[in-house]
């Protein structure tokens, strides 16, 4: 009954999109090649500083004294950026401010995806929505493009949807095809279907009981904070002044002449680095602040109702031995009816998202529940030998969505995705909701609203097929030039290629000589991660100006392994002190304020509270017997506590040597009351938590498992992170 009604549903819809589907087919060829010919009418864009960026200074120095500009973007984000680039590739003159950094909010806390929306699909065949399925048609354009002007940054990644129920497979099959369809010349790849074996052999770590077969389709993904940055320095190429820490304060008004009415004309600034306020003015100003939509609107008229509701979406990152290196996951139907990805990202794994109303935020925190949700959830679709164990969790993070709110929705996963562009009485322009992969056609459509309500000289937009930063001089060889031009190591020079594409080069050139045979060039902030000190310099030159902007944006080691990130973060901030010339009191605050990022906001205090004061003690008693032996072989004159010095002794007697320091750190994690010494609670409190699964690589349980069973080894014991755990 199940079958037929789904298979009904699919066909009865898809009868229905044939005709729309033909004719947006044909509308958007013409389209598409009225805009081709615009382009190469009017030969290449000048790019004004197409060596070097200014640096920060210069650009407030031109938000101060511009006397006037045509647009006025408020938002750093994917869609602000986004228009900073639509209108000064337009020859408008283009500002843009962000109170933070570039890409802070949401748009550096997505799935890493660029999709069109499968489920989006599904919801407007079944539900005959012909909004919904032109919103998946410009989505699957805007994909395909985004592919063609950062292919560094972003690549096609096969999906598998496994199927554990026969009559899903034809279902699921019609849908994924129509998906292709719909796609049509802008189609990655075409879908197929995978038998139980085949797809064993391509996903070993997927549950086998009754499954009996899978579709794989492809969809794109990328590092989104850095195709972000790669957007608004592209804008700041073309000569868009272009400033992060700039807050408005408020909006400027004056009189129409015509009309008397009160007309938006720029905005009172603040650069938050110094505190220094000044106006920016300029013909039109639009609203692109994404969850922060409504609080602008509000400078604009305190009256104004809200259009967004914010939804926070939860994301987990856990070693990348869960998933193959080059195929994702798709669980199209969680517990609670959610969407699930598990996708490979930077050589670990990611897993989510929930989508549950929020409040709205600068710092959302991820919470334990969320976490938790997605970890059951993932286990519903691994094979039972891999142990999905909470301590694996290296990184967790939520972002706030801002979707446009329908007033007859009862929860936030009703609402669609799609975005509004709304003018206000003075001529504000919002543009609020979209999703990642439509910021470009998103800010086409408010240009050219702008240019309209305040009748602005400009042509059409000319950002399809415009290359970002970077993009232009990449290959996929390009790495090997770098490694045999600088001497860098491989993993590093594919790294650099990936993150900075031509760019790389002149990160390489900026970096220092490791004394080693080799590598030559190249020195590494951790040694698990291929992030090099000269990335710190070049962020700069990128406009960062925290210590959170590069180990959560310029790099993305916050977002991969909080551990890893605290570790580099004194390194980092001593780079960027000698660079910016900090004062010790203002380094002292760095540090202190990216510790506090990591531990609120990407997942380590989640991890801290895994192992507490407080935490329980189950484990058995033959298991209590066992570890109690393990801890007397330290605690020799039976002290009920060991120190560093207890651990070097029994270590020197099986010629293991540590670093003092590093010895300290590795019993600092376990010494939950902080007394410099590790009592026998507080082990079996952590072999506790190890045996559940909720710590995982603890070092000190290692290095004492090691000890205890007097291996004979050749080298120093590493104590490196085997891969974290928050």
């Amino acid at each position: 009954m199940a079958f037929r009604k789904a298979v009904k549903g699919t066909l009865i819809g898809g009868g229905a999109l044939a005709t729309a589907f033909s004719l947006s087919q044909f509308f958007e060829y013409r389209k598409n090649q009225a805009r081709l010919a615009y382009v190469e009418a009017q030969g290449e864009l000048k790019v004004p500083f197409k060596d070097a960026l200014p640096t920060r200074a210069e650009q407030l120095s031109a938000l101060q004294n511009t006397e006037e500009f045509d647009v006025l973007v408020v938002g750093g984000g994917a869609t602000g950026s986004g228009c900073a680039l639509d209108a000064v590739t337009r020859n408008l003159k283009t500002a843009l401010v962000e109170r933070s950094d570039f890409s802070s909010g949401t748009s550096s806390r997505s799935t890493k995806l660029i999709h069109g929306g499968v489920r989006y699909l599904q919801k407007a065949i079944m539900k005959l929505d012909y909004e919904q399925y032109m919103m998946v048609k410009e989505a699957l354009h805007e994909r395909a493009n985004l592919l063609d002007i950062a292919p560094h940054l972003s690549a096609p990644l096969p999906i598998m949807l496994p199927v554990y129920k026969w009559w899903q497979l034809p279902y699921y099959w019609a849908g994924i095809k129509m998906y292709d369809l719909v796609a049509g010349s802008h189609c990655l790849k075409s879908s197929y279907v995978l038998s139980k074996r085949k797809a064993l052999e391509l996903f070993p770590m997927l549950k086998k009981d009754k499954l009996v077969g899978a579709i794989v389709y492809y969809d794109g993904q990328h590092n989104d904070a850095r195709m972000n940055l790669a957007i608004a320095l592209t804008a700041a190429r073309h000569g868009a002044a272009i400033a992060n820490y700039t807050e408005v304060v408020h909006l400027l008004k004056k009189p129409d002449p015509k009309t008397g009415q009160e007309k938006v004309c720029g905005a009172r600034c603040r650069d938050m680095t110094t505190g220094q306020e000044f106006d920016v003015r300029a013909k039109c100003v639009i609203n692109a602040t994404g969850p922060f939509t409504d609080s602008l609107r509000k400078m604009d008229n305190q009256k104004t109702a809200n259009i967004c509701q914010p939804s926070a979406g939860v994301h987990i990152v856990i070693p990348g031995y869960y998933s193959p290196d080059n195929m994702g996951l798709l669980d199209p139907a969680t517990s609670d009816g959610r969407v699930i990805f598990f996708l490979p990202w930077e050589k670990m794994t990611i897993a989510g998202t929930t989508d549950t109303p929020t409040e709205v935020t600068a710092h959302p925190i991820p919470m334990e529940d969320d976490i938790n949700f997605i970890l059951n959830e993932v286990r519903n679709y691994l094979s039972p030998d891999v142990e999905v164990r909470r301590g694996d969790v290296l990184a967790a993070w939520s972002g706030i969505r801002p979707l446009v709110t329908d007033p007859n929705s009862k929860d936030t996963q009703s609402i669609c995705r799609n975005h509004i562009v709304n003018i206000s009485d003075s001529g504000l322009i919002t543009i609020a909701g979209g999703k990642w992969t439509t910021y470009r056609s998103m800010a086409e459509e408010t240009l050219d609203a702008a240019i309209k309500a305040h009748n602005l000289s400009a042509g059409p937009s000319r950002t399809v097929g415009l290359m970002l930063e970077g993009g232009k001089d990449w290959t996929p060889t390009l790495y090997i030039r770098l490694v045999q031009d600088y001497g860098l190591e491989n993993e590093v020079a594919q790294h650099l290629a990936a993150t900075y594409g031509g760019r790389a080069f002149d990160v390489a050139k900026m970096a220092h000589v490791t004394g080693k045979r080799w590598p030559i060039l190249g020195k590494r902030l951790v040694s698990e991660f291929p992030y090099i000190e000269s990335e710190v310099q070049y962020a700069i030159k990128e406009y960062a100006c925290t210590a959170i902007d590069v180990i959560a944006r310029r790099t993305r080691l916050g977002f991969l392994n909080v551990q890893a990130a605290d570790e580099a973060l004194p390194r980092i901030v001593e780079i960027m002190g000698k660079e910016l010339q900090w004062t010790e009191q203002k380094k002292k605050e760095e540090l202190e304020a990216a510790q506090k990022f990591l531990h609120l906001e990407m997942g380590y205090k989640a991890r801290s509270e895994q192992l507490s004061k407080t935490t329980e003690i189950s484990l058995t008693a033959q298991e209590v017997a066992r570890f109690k032996k393990r801890f007397y072989k330290f605690d020799k004159e039976s002290k009920g506590f060991i120190t560093t010095l207890d651990v070097q002794q029994v270590l020197e007697k099986l010629s293991i040597h540590i670093d003092e320091n590093a010895l300290h750190e590795i019993l600092n994690e376990v010494d939950l009351n902080k007394n410099g010494q590790v009592e026998l609670d507080e082990f079996l409190q952590l072999m506790s938590a190890v045996q559940r699964g909720q710590i995982s690589d603890s070092r000190l349980a290692i290095l004492m498992k090691t000890a205890e069973e007097g291996l004979d080894l050749r080298g120093p014991v590493s104590v490196d992170r085997s891969g974290g755990g928050v």
